[in-house]
C-alpha cells in the first residue's frame, strides 16, 4: 500500500506574492535519517503547505515514489528532498523567492553543504566532492538534481514526470528532456541541504560505478548529446586521464611518470584540495587526493562498461522488435492498461 503523509504546517502558507510548495519525500526503504530530514523540513523558515512522504508500495523506486507524491500534490512548486538530506533553514524561502522572481525560471536545484553530518574520511570526501563540483557549477544548468530540486507543478506534469523504468539518474534524464524543450534551469548553490548518508570506501566505488558512472554513460548515448556539465567537465576529464596514466605508471614503478602526472591532478583540482584541507586539515586533504584518484579510475572503467550495457540493450530491443507478433504476449485491454497506470489509493495523514 502507497502511504503518503501530509500536513498543513500553522503559519506555513506563503505571502499571496509567493507560489505554494509542496515537498516530496521518498522514502519507501523507511530510512533512519527520515525524522531528521523531516523535522528540517517542518522547522524551515516558510514551511512547505504540504508535504508528501511516500513510503510505498513495497519496491517502489525513488522515481515511482516521486511521481505518486507529484500526481497528489497540490503546490504550485514541487520541491523533491532526498530522505537522507536535512535542508537548511532557509532553503524552501530561497526555492519559493526563486520563483516568484522569475517566471520564466522552470526548475532549480540545490547542493549538499559542506559540513556533512557523518564519521569518517569516505564519507567526508564524498559529500564535499559533490558540494564543491555543484558550488563550481553555478547558474544555468543541463541537469536536474532530486536531492534537493524543485521544478513547476504544471511543467513536471506536462514532461511525463520521471522516467519509472530507469534504475538510476532519473533526475538527469528529466533534467535533459527539459533543456530540450528550452526550459531553463538553474543551479543555486546557497540551496543547500546537510547530507545524512555515510559511505565506506567499497559503497563509493559501487556507487560511483553502477549507480552514475554506467547509467550516465547509457543515458548520453540514448540521447545522442555530449555533455560538459557538472562532473562532465573538461577540468574532470583531464582530472581522469591524469589519474589513469598516474595509476599505470605507479603499476609499472615508474616514478618518472606517475609524478607529474599527480601533479597535474592537484593542479587542476588544487580547489577542491584546499576545502579538504580546511575542511579535514592535512590527513583529509592527502586521503582525498588518494580517494580522488580512485573516483577517476572508476569513471573511467564506467565508460567502456556503459558502452558495452547499452550495445546490449540495444541489441535485446531489436531482437524483441524482430520476433513474430504471434510469439509475443497479447496486449492488455484498454479498461486493463488504465488501471494499470492509475496510483494506488493513497492515505493522507494530516
Amino acid at each position: 500500500m502507497t502511504l503518503i503523509e501530509g500536513f498543513e504546517a500553522a503559519g506555513a502558507r506563503a505571502p499571496h506574492s509567493l507560489p505554494t510548495i509542496t515537498v516530496i519525500v521518498p522514502a519507501t526503504d523507511l530510512p533512519s535519517t527520515l525524522p531528521r530530514c523531516r523535522a528540517a523540513i517542518e522547522s524551515a523558515a516558510q514551511p512547505p503547505e504540504e508535504l508528501l512522504v511516500v513510503d510505498g508500495p513495497p519496491g517502489a523506486g525513488p522515481a515511482e515514489a516521486r511521481n505518486l507524491g507529484a500526481a497528489r500534490a497540490r503546490g504550485e512548486i514541487l520541491v523533491f528532498i532526498d530522505a537522507d538530506v536535512e535542508v537548511h533553514e532557509d532553503a524552501l524561502a530561497r526555492v519559493r523567492h526563486a520563483f516568484a522572481r522569475d517566471e520564466e525560471l522552470v526548475a532549480l536545484f540545490g547542493s549538499y553543504d559542506d559540513s556533512p553530518d557523518v564519521d569518517g574520511l569516505v564519507s567526508a570526501f564524498r559529500n564535499l566532492l559533490h558540494h564543491h563540483v555543484h558550488r563550481s557549477s553555478a547558474g544555468p544548468a543541463e541537469t536536474f538534481w532530486t536531492g534537493l530540486g524543485a521544478i513547476r507543478r504544471e511543467t513536471f506534469l506536462a514532461s511525463g514526470g520521471f522516467d519509472a523504468s530507469l534504475a538510476m539518474l532519473e533526475d538527469v534524464d528529466l533534467g535533459m528532456r527539459l533543456r530540450e524543450a528550452r526550459a531553463r534551469i538553474e543551479l543555486d548553490p546557497g540551496l543547500l541541504g546537510t547530507h545524512l548518508k555515510c559511505f565506506s570506501l567499497y559503497e563509493m566505488i559501487r556507487s560511483d560505478l553502477l549507480d552514475r558512472g554506467v547509467p550516465w554513460v547509457e543515458l548520453l548515448l540514448r540521447s545522442g548529446r555530449i555533455s560538459t556539465t557538472l562532473n562532465l567537465g573538461w577540468r574532470h576529464r583531464l582530472s581522469a586521464v591524469a589519474s589513469l596514466v598516474f595509476a599505470v605508471a605507479l603499476a609499472a614503478r615508474r616514478p618518472a611518470r606517475a609524478a607529474p602526472a599527480l601533479g597535474a591532478l592537484v593542479i587542476l583540482n588544487r580547489s577542491f584540495y584546499s576545502l579538504l584541507w580546511r575542511r579535514r586539515g592535512p590527513l583529509g586533504a592527502c586521503a582525498g587526493v588518494a580517494l580522488h584518484v580512485v573516483h577517476h579510475l572508476t569513471a573511467a572503467l564506467a565508460l567502456p562498461l556503459g558502452v558495452l550495457v547499452y550495445m546490449r540493450r540495444r541489441r535485446s530491443a531489436s531482437r524483441s522488435a524482430r520476433e513474430p507478433r504471434a510469439s509475443r504476449a497479447p496486449a492488455p485491454s484498454r479498461d486493463r492498461r488504465r488501471e494499470a497506470s492509475e496510483p494506488s489509493p493513497v492515505a493522507l495523514q494530516r
